[in-house]
């Protein structure tokens, strides 16, 4: 049997493009053979929608999968948001953890998203997190919501990697209490990035504060933090956007915590 777009099981799938829905049944969508696969690996997919050509094509993800549905092209449109969809649509569990069961296995770097609204940045920096070797990604405060599907598919399958947590911004307590050194970036900081790398200050555990490209951190996570940082700009560019200088600074730790490891 193949399901149509007004077959009840595909209606409620795409219900789960709105947040509301996705809050209430704990679900999400996940697009595409790389996000498939990601999900199906960390053993959370449900459902798996597929056309009878992708489901053909990615026959080891239709396996894996433990309830497959064949779809029409037309139910997998809807299902889809892309413009040109790879015909695969999972529907996944969520996979929040909480800030203490994170903080519990150690991570030495943390990324902390506080108020991002956009969906594109949110992704991107998951998956820089996550090839940084962050443990850990916290969604702090008024954030996007990290099942949005434009974040789901920026991420490249780094959301199934990475301990999720949506905290408020109070979560910056609990990270210092952990024992971690809190560094808030932002392009008027008082600490250079060099020069923390130069000290030796980035070998400690450490969590990351990102604000918003339009309006950076909220000022209370500026104050609190341990210190306010600036990737330093070498010509003529006003600034880096968002997800870049994310991408510095979390390898910049990565770098140092690695060569402290090497030689221990």
């Amino acid at each position: 049997m193949t399901f149509t777009p007004r077959t009840p099981r595909v209606v409620a799938a795409r219900r789960l493009q709105r947040r509301r829905d996705r809050d209430r049944a704990g679900r999400f969508l996940a697009e595409g053979p790389q996000a498939v696969r990601s999900a199906l690996a960390a053993g959370v997919v449900l459902d798996l929608f597929g056309t009878d050509e992708a489901l053909t094509r990615y026959g080891d993800l239709a396996m894996q999968a433990p309830e497959v549905s064949p779809v029409t092209e037309e139910a997998l449109a809807g299902l889809a948001e892309t413009v040109q969809p790879q015909g695969l649509v999972a529907v996944c569990e969520q996979m929040d953890v909480s800030l203490p069961e994170a903080l519990s296995k150690g991570p030495r770097l943390v990324a902390v998203v506080a108020e991002i609204r956009d969906p594109g940045n949110a992704g991107t920096i998951l998956r820089t997190a996550d090839a940084a070797g962050a443990g850990t990604v916290i969604f702090a405060g008024d954030a996007v919501d990290p099942y949005n599907g434009k974040c789901v598919r920026s991420s490249a399958g780094s959301l199934f990697n990475v301990d999720v947590v949506r905290a408020p911004l109070s979560a910056l307590d609990d990270l210092r209490d952990s024992g971690m050194r809190v560094l808030a970036t932002t392009g008027y900081g008082d600490a250079d990035l060099d020069d923390l790398l130069d000290d030796g200050s980035l070998v400690r555990p450490t969590a990351w504060l990102f604000g918003s490209e339009a309006h950076g951190l909220p000022a209370e996570l500026l104050k609190a933090a341990d210190a306010r940082v600036r990737v330093p700009i070498y010509g003529g560019a006003e600034s880096l956007n968002l997800a870049a200088a994310a991408a510095v600074c979390l390898y910049a730790s990565a770098r140092a915590q690695r060569s402290v490891r090497g030689t221990s």
